[in-house]
């Protein structure tokens, strides 16, 4: 016989596959075979059309297209016997899926089956339609598959409470009509049609609120019953299964009881006893055990409440725990996570056993168990289970430790009771894992540090201790190096001693040393040296006797290949060497840092964050009211680019460490602000002010003082905002000539010059017996958010300037630029001038002036 004609055997076929050596020799053999199928397809081989649809079976699951072969399926089950009939049930669950059109030509045939007198022809109809059952065959077909859920034969009435279910997905509309049918299959004796039943209930009663009131008021007694009958039933081994009666219907009978019982306490107080028996009554040494008791403890958190009964849950859910099966761990800490819900006083009692699964080899296991202590947390164990973890965080493995520093740093954040215990934690986790700590995780610790007053002395000393033994944290040396800046002076000096902490000798050189091990270690990054350089730069103002050392520590990284610190080198080396005068201030500590607006700008809700410093929201000049903005944010470049800032005595801190003065810019006529007392000369030069230039003469006087040095002052640039309230002609200013808003045009009522004439008249900015400075100002034609400043400086004393360097501030929302000036020497006597242009671009034109 011809290997590949249409009478080969199936396993002759299938032994020839097998024997391919290769894709291509199995390929050139399935072709083969295919083209022999539809020759036979073609020419109504009626003989063995039976053994071709096998085959093609058999090819489809290889995965080769088997399209050609679908009505040999209807072909099949159209016939009159019952081999022919499987075969062709068999094609066309295989072949076809419910989006074939061809399922259109069937739907005949599987009502004409489901009416045949053979039960077994009937049991193949419905075993097919329950599997590709489409809604259009299910309206044809329910009526059918309704009369036989009373069938006579119980296989029968089986399969067709699964094709019923099928059915009611696919058309949920014929929920109703199932009702009284299944509820009657509750009844039965028969373990497969009452399980097949079972599930039937379930899934119409999530689809169909009618068919949930019907089963909770005419069958649950008959549940109830049902469940107590087999949990007490003798052996049986027809259904037995490691000691347990059938656990499948167990398991079923519970799914249904859950689905009932939630949202009604009548329907609860039926179930309670069972429940309570089938708990304490089930052997938990088998996996069969097991899963009826997770089901049952599921029930029992679902359905209405019961104290006792959820207690003797959790405690089978603390059992579960100890097993020594992972899958069962698993569940039960699951499961916990909802009860803890329910009964946190509960899942309580069975901390101990969690925090070991924290432990577990299992990743799975610990991950789960970690949020599950999390939520255990609370203000009176948060100590013991903190130092649980911490102390694991010291074994734990490396890629275990990033959640686990995540949820220890949230636990005592949330429910730290004191700052000295939270910082003590909080440096006890970035000792051992500050590689893992999130950035805005030692932002918050500054700022708690910055709060805490009384603890400066005890934190820069117990940080400088961490230090020396943890170097390769990151965040860690970033911290430490951030309080050893500002509070280095209280480390040398014991400032501050606790009765807790053990007396330390640190020098100032100690305390240089410690920084400059943060410059020059090479594992650490760009932004920890930067600090380190910052620290530096202020540990020189508190320590002089080490000034030249730091000198040359800052001038060696003049030569990084990291612009950043080349930038901050040679800058922090200018100060150090040219500004001595306004080093002090420049260098004095960080304010205070607000934690509630820190912590509400982390949280999301910036704009219900009040400052607690202020009490009171600051008031800009439209009128609306603005909280304060973030300190911390601020301080590490997060600041929104709001136009405008909060007033000094608020929470922009960064903004009152350079004295910036952010009080309304439109001051009534007549009225002026006394600058504040004791500013230093840079604080000036970067304020915003609204006073007057003539206001500013006591600090150009000091400015001037240092002419002696032949060195050229540093400019005071009293703010282009403040320039918006002088009168035009700026001779007098209690004139009630009209305002020029430099930066945004005339006021409403421009004045007219001669058509060669300037646009805006010149304005004195700064006079003094010593220096003159006179901005003249011009607009581009088509681009009126740009204002073009040229700015001319006049020396009025007897002596030169050298090195002359003029600075300007805006507020947030204008762009400066600063061409360069055209000498960087200004002649004494009048005898010559500097000129230098500025352009101000107002990024809110016709918002802010």
């Amino acid at each position: 016989m011809n290997p590949f004609s249409s009478g080969t055997r199936l396993r002759d076929m299938i032994r020839a596959i097998r024997a391919c050596k290769t894709a291509a020799e199995e390929r050139a053999v399935v072709r083969k075979e295919c083209a022999a199928i539809r020759a036979a397809i073609n020419e109504n081989d009626q003989d063995y059309r039976h053994r071709n649809l096998a085959k093609l079976m058999f090819i489809h699951m290889l995965g080769y297209p088997t399209h050609f072969g679908q009505m040999e399926c209807l072909k099949l089950i159209a016939s009159a016997g019952f081999p022919e009939k499987r075969i062709g049930y068999l094609g066309l669950m295989l072949l076809l899926d419910e989006r074939q059109e061809v399922l259109m030509l069937v739907t005949n045939s599987l009502k004409q089956d489901l009416n045949h007198s053979n039960q077994y022809i009937v049991g193949l109809a419905l075993c097919a339609l329950g599997n590709i059952c489409s809604a259009e065959m299910a309206r044809d077909l329910a009526p059918e598959v309704e009369r036989l859920l009373q069938f006579r034969d119980p296989n029968v009435r089986k399969k067709a409470a699964l094709c019923s279910i099928r059915i009611i997905k696919k058309v949920p509309d014929l929920a109703e009509n199932f009702i009284n049918p299944a509820s009657s299959l509750l009844k039965e004796k028969h373990h497969g049609v009452l399980i097949t039943g079972v599930q039937l209930c379930m899934d119409l009663c999530k689809v169909s609120s009618e068919a949930l009131e019907y089963v909770r008021k005419k069958c649950i007694e008959g549940l109830v019953k049902t469940l107590r009958d087999i949990a007490n039933s003798p052996y049986s081994p027809e259904y037995d299964i490691a000691g347990i009666t059938d656990p499948f219907l167990h398991i079923r009978l519970l799914k249904l009881l859950r689905i009932l019982g939630q949202g009604d306490a009548d329907a609860s107080d039926c179930m309670n006893d069972i429940l309570a028996q089938v708990a304490t009554k089930t052997e938990s040494k088998k996996n069969a055990g097991n899963a009826i008791l997770y089901e049952c403890v599921e029930t029992i958190m679902s359905i209405e409440d019961n104290g006792g009964l959820r207690v003797l849950a959790i405690n089978i859910l603390g059992r579960f725990l100890s097993n020594r099966d992972n899958n069962i761990r698993y569940v039960a800490l699951n499961m916990l996570m909802k009860a803890i819900v329910v009964d946190a006083q509960a899942v309580q009692r069975h901390r101990a056993t969690i925090l070991e699964c924290v432990k577990d080899s299992d990743a799975s296991i610990r991950k789960r168990a970690l949020e599950l202590v999390y939520l255990l947390v609370n203000e009176s164990n948060v100590k013991p289970l903190t130092k649980e973890l911490i102390e694991y965080l010291e074994v734990s493995d490396q890629e275990f430790k990033g959640d686990l520093t995540a949820k220890i740093c949230s636990l005592v954040e949330k429910f730290s009771p004191e700052k000295i215990w939270y910082i003590d934690q909080m440096l006890k986790v970035l000792s051992e894992a500050g590689n893992f700590v999130k950035d805005e995780v030692w932002h918050a610790l500054i700022v708690v540090i910055s709060n805490a007053s009384d603890l400066h002395g005890y934190t820069v000393r117990a940080l400088y201790r961490a230090f020396q033994t943890s170097t390769e944290q990151e965040s860690l040396v970033r911290v430490a190096v951030w309080c050893i800046g500002e509070y280095g002076d209280m480390l040398v000096n014991n400032v501050g001693m606790l009765d807790i902490e053990e007396p330390i000798t640190v020098t100032e050189s100690d305390t240089v040393d410690a920084v400059e091990v943060a410059i020059k270690r090479h594992t650490l990054d760009l932004t920890t040296k930067a600090m380190a350089l910052i620290a530096l730069l202020k540990l020189s103002s508190r320590f002089p006797s080490c000034s030249e050392r730091i000198k040359d520590i800052i001038v060696q990284n003049k030569r990084s290949l990291m612009l950043e610190l080349q930038q901050r080198s040679i800058e922090f080396n200018c100060i150090l060497q040219k500004h001595q005068n306004i080093r002090s201030a420049l260098l004095e500590r960080m304010p205070v840092l607000d934690e509630a607006t820190f912590s509400g700008r982390r949280a999301g809700s910036l704009h219900t964050a009040i400052s607690t410093s202020t009490g009171a929201p600051h008031n800009l000049q439209n009128g609306i009211a603005k909280p304060a903005a973030a300190p911390i944010a601020d301080l590490l470049d997060l600041s929104s680019d709001d136009a405008a800032a909060p007033s000094s005595s608020g929470g922009d801190f960064l903004m009152d460490l350079l004295g910036v003065d952010l009080s309304p810019a439109s001051a009534p006529s007549g009225t002026s602000q006394p600058p504040k007392a004791g500013t230093d000369v840079l604080l000036d030069l970067l304020s915003i002010g609204t006073s007057p230039p003539a206001q500013s003469s006591s600090s150009a006087s000091d400015i001037l003082s240092s002419s002696q040095d032949n060195k050229a002052p540093l400019a005071n640039l009293n703010g282009l905002a403040s320039l918006s309230s002088l009168p035009a002609n700026a001779t007098s200013p209690a004139s009630p000539v009209p305002m020029m808003d430099l930066l945004d045009g005339l006021g409403p009522i421009p004045q007219k010059h001669e058509e060669n004439g300037p646009a805006y008249p010149s304005l004195v900015a700064y006079e003094s017996s010593s220096l003159r400075m006179t901005f003249n100002f011009s607009k581009q034609p088509g681009n009126p958010q740009m204002t073009l400043i040229q700015a001319t400086f006049t020396n009025l004393s007897p002596n030169v300037y050298n090195d002359f360097l003029f600075q300007a501030a805006v507020p947030k929302f204008l762009q400066l630029h600063l061409d360069p000036a055209s000498s960087n020497t200004l002649p004494a006597s009048g005898n010559g001038s500097i000129t230098q242009n500025l352009k101000v671009t107002n990024s809110q034109q016709g918002k802010e002036p």
